[in-house]
């Protein structure tokens, strides 16, 4: 069947336009497939497990912190829905910024500010999300965070100035620093350990497919509506979770009545702020910049005084005694590390495609869709191998695969078949699926439930802090070896033609030069992967 649709659409499509059509092809195939893991996925996970309510680690019930019982599938799909949503913004206004300069009459360096903005909002409230989750009932928290993504959205689709529609963004981002943490501590409470790999499999298809279809979802209403329409379909989103919390969510997590340390949120706003912004800066600008080596320097010191306090506090915001255990310790340092290898090149190759090849942002979402949805494939499917055979063997292959899958793309050229770009980017998401949620759950079953809010928090700080890092400094390596091998403006006039050839040659090098930074990075990861102990606590709580 497949073999003659694909026959079919060679003989029938325009050349220029096979690319497109074997992608969308490929895309809605993988669709389909995703569909029956995820049901199946869904229905194995929720068939046991609960809330840990007994001392033998077979007896788990399905109640809530007050020993009432619950639908945990209804909580499960309204809790998905949410995030969904919620992640799904992040990567959205990317493809709609030319449309927002002239709107609203502004410079490239003022609309980035949608994105650094929204990343700064988030990077500063994840690390109070724990104290909120221990304080607050995780119902009214969630209803809380999905009443406050339903007005920044709300603002942003009405925004008549820039300063609205970046105020309604960073009302947005605050929402996601809530909800994101939440989900994470509350898919891994109401699961045992021998559970847990499923559970975060599932957790693995919104949080892969979101952010992919973002840009290729807002491309299309682009090309047909305004650019208000990308905040006209989310906005039903939180209503509907809204709605549904009322009813499935319940209080998951014991709470008790303590006060916000104050002095570290503004320790931790300031330090996790500087360090974000110094990071996004670096593209604009260079590590030689003072706005990024001096915000970068403050950064620094004010985390360096909000750790001290966290450890020399008898109730710290954020407890840092989960870097105790040696073993999460080595899954947020390999979290880190992928994080870098693949955010970084999640920037860089779009560029690549966009620059060099020509091809729309829209387009450029097309051709990376199959990576994207081959990591939603393979989420609740390295979920299921993980609850039976651990991290390590998936995390080396995984590594391994990220490795090559980024190594061959040092070898790109301004003739290279686009859909090579699409193989190379599928093997890269297909090693990050192995990688990603199997470490993570391997380091928070090392904690206890007492700590898995806090665990949660420290993981999502330290991906936004080591995937902004890994950007900057792919950016920084492609810009300055691009710079260097740039020929003489005198060419320009004198020989055009030999200009734009060295000029392409240029570019190719800043390109493939990240390409290998982001290859050192995965080649660090495999190296910590082999540390891993085989079967490391995966049936422990």
């Amino acid at each position: 069947m497949v073999q003659s649709i694909l026959a079919l659409t060679y003989l029938t499509v325009p050349t220029s336009q096979l690319t497109e059509a074997v992608t969308v092809l490929v895309s809605v195939t993988y669709l389909f497939h995703c569909q029956n893991d995820f049901y199946d996925c869904l229905h194995k996970c929720c068939s046991q497990g609960g809330f840990f309510v007994s001392n033998s680690s077979s007896e788990f019930k399905v109640v809530d912190a007050n020993g009432k019982p619950y639908n945990r599938l209804l909580l499960i799909i309204t809790m998905l829905i949410g995030t969904f949503s919620t992640f799904i913004v992040q990567t959205t206004l990317t493809t709609a910024f030319p449309t927002l300069m002239r709107t609203f009459n502004i410079d490239a360096d003022s609309v980035q500010w949608l994105t650094t903005g929204f990343m700064l909002a988030m990077g500063i409230t994840i690390p109070i999300s724990a104290f909120l989750l221990q304080r607050y009932s995780s119902k009214a928290l969630y209803l809380t965070a999905m009443a406050i993504f339903f007005v920044g959205t709300f603002i942003c689709m009405i925004a008549p100035t820039f300063g609205v529609l970046l105020a309604g963004r960073l009302i947005e981002a605050v929402a996601v620093g809530i909800t994101a943490p939440t989900f994470q501590t509350t898919m891994l409470t109401i699961f045992p350990p021998e559970r847990r790999g499923s559970a975060m499999g599932l957790a693995g298809i919104v949080i892969g497919l979101a952010p992919a279809i973002g840009p290729t979802l807002s491309g299309w209403l682009l090309l047909n509506y305004s650019w208000r329409a990308l905040f006209v379909v989310i906005l039903p989103f939180p209503v509907i979770v809204f709605t549904l919390a009322i009813f499935t969510m319940r209080k998951i997590f014991p709470t008790k009545k303590t006060s916000a340390d104050w002095v570290s949120v503004a320790l931790s706003t300031i330090g996790f702020g500087s360090m974000l912004y110094a990071f996004s800066s670096v593209g604009s600008s260079s590590w030689t910049a003072p706005k990024v080596y001096i915000t970068l320097i403050i950064g620094f010191v004010f985390v360096g005084l909000f750790i001290w306090r966290s450890l020399t506090i008898e109730n710290p915001l954020l407890q840092l005694r989960v870097f105790k255990s040696p073993i999460y310790t080595l899954s947020v340092i390999e979290v880190a590390v992928v994080n870098m290898a693949m955010m970084g090149a999640e920037m860089v190759v779009p560029l690549y495609i966009q620059t060099v090849r020509g091809e729309s942002a829209f387009h450029s979402g097309l051709i990376l869709l199959p990576g994207a949805l081959m990591m939603g494939i393979m989420s609740p499917i390295t979920g299921r191998i993980f609850d039976r055979i651990g991290a390590r063997r998936l995390a080396i292959t995984g590594m391994f695969l990220l490795t090559i899958g980024t190594a061959f793309f040092v070898t790109l050229t301004e003739t290279t078949p686009i859909i090579f770009v699409t193989i190379l980017y599928t093997i890269r998401m297909f090693g990050i699926s192995m990688v990603m949620m199997p470490v993570t759950t391997t380091g928070m079953n090392a904690l206890p439930l007492s700590l898995m809010s806090h665990g949660t928090s420290v993981n999502n700080t330290g991906r936004q802090v080591f995937s902004s890092m890994g950007t900057a400094i792919l950016i920084s390596v492609l810009t300055n070896v691009t710079n260097s091998n740039m020929p003489a403006k005198s060419l320009l006039h004198s020989t055009p033609l030999t200009y734009g050839t060295h000029a392409l040659s240029a570019t190719l090098a800043g390109y493939h030069a990240a390409f290998l930074t982001a290859t050192i990075f995965a080649l660090i990861g495999l190296v910590l992967a082999f540390r891993i102990k085989p079967g490391n606590l995966r049936r422990r709580g």
